[in-house]
């Protein structure tokens, strides 16, 4: 598989997007994948599921992804900044609060420092996977990411508040695309989903009436085991290989495969 990069972005928290990396890390690297996972969201979620938030909270800076922002680490050693999680195959640059002054809202009009992550993974680019958790907003940290990726995962609830603010995020992907014109939507994700609550059946059935096949086939559920596992620092593959939310997940990194193998394929046939 070539390298792939995805951001997952939402405006709004709660969707899932620590959640799904932390998860979707597991099931790549199960299935044989080095994966680096690029925490850019202030409140360090992934990166306290991996290290706990003690470690992540008394981080200094220029042991975080604020780094790569911050004038005063330019001579940085870079490779520094990707620490071990722990677990075969997944390593990650860890975030927490020193990253929110660089999270600046009008991010297209900071100059060479809207590159700053795409610049990072262009000197680290030996991993076959990289999951960049964005924060619940469309600041810089999210439009650097963008620019930096080769795709966008959009995780949505199905519930009102999940899926407001849609518009917003396509309009800032259609802005970054500016920069990255090989910025694909891969679709949306719909998380945290009862199949027995008629409202997330509803929620599920108009998003596919609306975006149709730019929503994942694969729903990821409410399910303890996502939970349990992360009260416990380990991806649920790891910590229950054999539950459903273990299946989905593996299912979900499956169909990104298998979409981005099928848009290449078109991109070539058009070529």
């Amino acid at each position: 598989m070539a390298s792939i990069t995805l951001c997952l972005i939402n405006q709004k928290g709660g969707c899932g997007k620590s959640s799904t990396c932390f998860h979707l890390a597991g099931a790549f690297a199960a299935s044989g994948c080095s994966v680096l996972l690029i925490d850019a969201d202030p409140q360090g979620s992934l990166s306290q599921g991996f290290m706990g938030s003690d470690y992540v909270e008394n981080l200094p800076g220029n042991k975080t992804l604020a780094a790569i922002f911050d004038e005063e680490c330019f001579f940085l050693d870079q490779q520094q900044l990707i620490q071990p999680t722990g677990f075969e195959g997944i390593s990650i640059v860890p975030c927490n609060q020193h990253l929110a002054k660089f999270n600046v809202p009008e991010p297209e009009k900071a100059g060479m420092v809207q590159y700053s992550v795409k610049e990072f993974l262009e000197q680290h680019d030996n991993y076959d996977v990289v999951l960049i958790d964005c924060p619940p907003n469309l600041y810089q940290c999210s439009w650097n990411s963008m620019i930096a990726s080769d795709y966008v995962v959009i995780p949505v609830p199905p519930e009102d508040f999940g899926t407001q603010g849609l518009r917003a995020v396509h309009q800032a992907i259609d802005n970054a695309r500016r920069l990255n014109p090989g910025l694909r939507r891969l679709g949306h994700l719909v998380t945290r989903y009862d199949k027995r609550l008629l409202v997330h059946r509803s929620y599920e059935e108009r998003l596919r009436e609306l975006y149709k096949e730019m929503v994942l086939d694969t729903v990821v559920p409410e399910a303890s085991a996502f939970k349990v596992a992360l009260a416990c620092r380990q991806p649920v593959e790891y910590y229950s290989s054999k539950s459903a939310a273990a299946e989905r997940t593996r299912d979900l990194a499956a169909e990104i495969v298998s979409r981005i193998a099928e848009r290449n394929k078109k991109r070539m046939v058009g070529a």
